[in-house]
């Protein structure tokens, strides 16, 4: 083997092991990986992932709440604003509606 090619393996070796050191230590550190193509390919939680799943649906339930909720307080302000003639039959409609 001459000297350059044995330059241009050397080359070559050095420049594999430095991007598997690189990608090794960023792994491990929970960076991004890069691939080949310019892309990024990020480490996956599945806590995470989970957690923010049960965060979406415990949001939901609390907006239908909140819903109801005004609902009710409607409710009560027409009861609370309207004149004091209703009887309670009107009223028992307006808890039901």
């Amino acid at each position: 083997m001459t000297g350059g090619q044995f330059f241009v393996i050397a080359i070559i070796a050095i420049s594999t092991f430095g991007w598997i050191a690189s990608s090794w230590i960023r792994a491990r550190h929970g960076y991004p990986l890069e691939n080949e193509w310019s892309g990024t390919s990020h480490k996956g939680n599945p806590d995470a992932e989970r957690r923010i799943e049960l965060l979406t649906d415990e949001n939901a339930g609390l907006k239908g709440q909140i819903g109801r909720l005004e609902e009710r307080i409607a409710v009560l302000e027409r009861i609370a604003t309207d004149p004091a003639t209703r009887t309670a039959h009107e009223i028992e409609q307006l808890r039901n509606s």
